[in-house]
């Protein structure tokens, strides 16, 4: 199980995460709630797409490369929610 600690890093990246991808996708935020909810399941979207490469392809901290990571998640993770609502 994971420390507290953890789960707030997580959190936290979900959150941002989650914003930018809002900025993005939309122009605009979905609210503290909406963007974490998204952030988070595009974490684990980008975790599952990309994490064997992700420490290949982004230099530098890992704390940035798990952002990056979680908002192209969440940008595919919206992209496709678009497409699912416009039927």
């Amino acid at each position: 199980m994971p420390d507290l600690v953890s789960l707030i890093i997580f959190l936290v990246i979900g959150l941002v995460a989650g914003w930018l991808a809002g900025q993005i996708m939309k122009g605009g935020s979905f609210g503290l709630l909406g963007n974490l909810i998204v952030g988070v399941i595009g974490a684990v979207l980008g975790g599952w797409l990309l994490g064997p490469f992700v420490h290949s392809i982004i230099p530098g901290p890992a704390i940035i490369g798990n952002i990056v990571v979680a908002t192209l998640g969440a940008i595919i993770l919206l992209f496709l929610i678009g497409l699912i609502s416009k039927k």
